[in-house]
């Protein structure tokens, strides 16, 4: 592979360090996790212990003030694993910004240090049963009530939804506005009205927690809002570019591990009396995934390299996310083939990549969304 130039030694450290807790502490458990459907909130502190939970989160709020690439090293250990139902990523890349820059101070010093500490487990509900990647057509609303809200609603496919603490929740505070009139609130586990649902049963990453929320007259705080009142699709769109930079981080960390896992075996397995790595078909096959990664990773880095400089815009971080999701899929899929039957037995590693890796393109905007993002950039005026 082309060598990678955006880590230091620092992160190379860290690297090992997560990968060894998540060799120890994870791997063993992980087919356990699947049959129950989610992952114990004591991974979670471990994992907080460890620093390993909203590296970014500056100092002051208790986190390591890291940059962004320490978070994508627990990211890609994770993915490479195969550890899907690890939902870190979710909470420390998606629901901690989103405090940490639109929240109050009081909001911060409440839930960022517990956050990083593991003692709060974050979540954000978006999708509705009629709403995935059409954000402004949500139907949960938070009506004006005295100086709160009541919160009616509904939420579903919630990553991180049995084991949440804390949910960002997106509602409609005026429905005439259209995108102006949503807004984000800051909802607790155990308040009056909120029920979690359901843990969904999912063709794969059967480990992660995903839910139904159910709002019933949930009466918030005006505290509990986040950020200002019909600001919340702004704020969605300002974080989604991290999100879906995420996915291609998870995307091709996965498809690489997968390629890795595919090699070591064609050179193992005999057929027709020789190793499957010794037919031209395997070795074609090989070379054209090699460079489809190899071409994938260059493009994911350089998109890494403009988010630290905070210069990724909305139709490349789309990009990445569409291209490296389908590559993940097309890449996962042809190293099973080249397991043959084994490669369809749940024990090897790469069944399970194979039944995680498709939701892959539907999550964080459908792929058929990202790709009507880009057009409006090339046929702009």
């Amino acid at each position: 592979m082309i060598p990678r130039t955006l880590f230091s030694s620092d992160h190379d450290t860290f690297r090992d360090t997560v990968r060894k807790f998540l060799e120890n502490e994870a791997a063993p458990h992980h087919e356990e996790w699947e049959h129950t459907g989610q992952v114990p909130k004591e991974l979670w502190r471990k994992a907080g212990e460890q620093g390993f939970l909203c590296p970014m989160v500056s100092e002051e709020y208790g986190g390591l003030g890291a940059d962004f690439l320490y978070s994508v090293v627990v990211s890609e250990e994770i993915s490479r694993a195969g550890l899907t139902g690890i939902g870190w990523g979710l909470h420390t890349e998606i629901v901690a910004p989103y405090i940490e820059h639109y929240g109050s101070e009081e909001q911060k010093q409440k839930y960022l240090p517990k956050m990083v500490s593991g003692d709060i487990i974050g979540a954000i509900a978006m999708s509705e049963p009629a709403a995935g990647s059409d954000l402004q057509g949500i139907k949960t609303t938070a009506v004006k009530d005295g100086d709160g809200y009541i919160l009616n609603g509904s939420k579903t496919f919630i990553t991180n939804g049995q084991n949440a603490d804390l949910v960002i929740v997106v509602a409609k505070t005026d429905p005439t506005k259209g995108a102006k009139g949503i807004s984000l609130f800051l909802l607790d586990a155990g308040t009056p009205g909120f029920e979690k649902g359901k843990n969904l049963k999912k063709v794969g990453m059967k480990a992660q927690d995903t839910s139904e929320l159910f709002f019933q007259d949930v009466r918030l705080p005006k505290e509990a809002l986040l950020g200002q009142e019909g600001m919340g699709f702004i704020y969605l769109m300002q974080e989604l570019p991290q999100e879906r930079l995420g996915i291609a981080i998870n995307g091709l960390a996965m498809a690489e591990s997968a390629f890795e896992q595919t090699v070591r075996y064609v050179k193992d397995r005999k057929a027709f009396g020789k190793s499957i790595a010794e037919f031209q078909n395997t070795q074609f096959k090989l070379a054209e995934l090699h460079t489809k990664l190899e071409v994938g990773r260059a493009y994911v880095d350089r998109c890494l390299e403009l988010h630290l400089k905070k210069e990724l815009d909305i139709p490349t971080a789309a990009a990445s996310k569409y291209y490296i999701t389908d590559l993940q899929c097309e890449v996962i899929d042809e190293c099973l083939q080249l397991h043959g039957g084994y490669g369809y037995m749940w024990e090897y590693p790469i069944a399970r990549m194979f039944a995680d890796s498709r939701v892959q393109r539907i999550y964080g905007g459908t792929n058929e969304i990202m790709k009507t993002i880009i057009a409006k950039q090339i046929l702009a005026d």
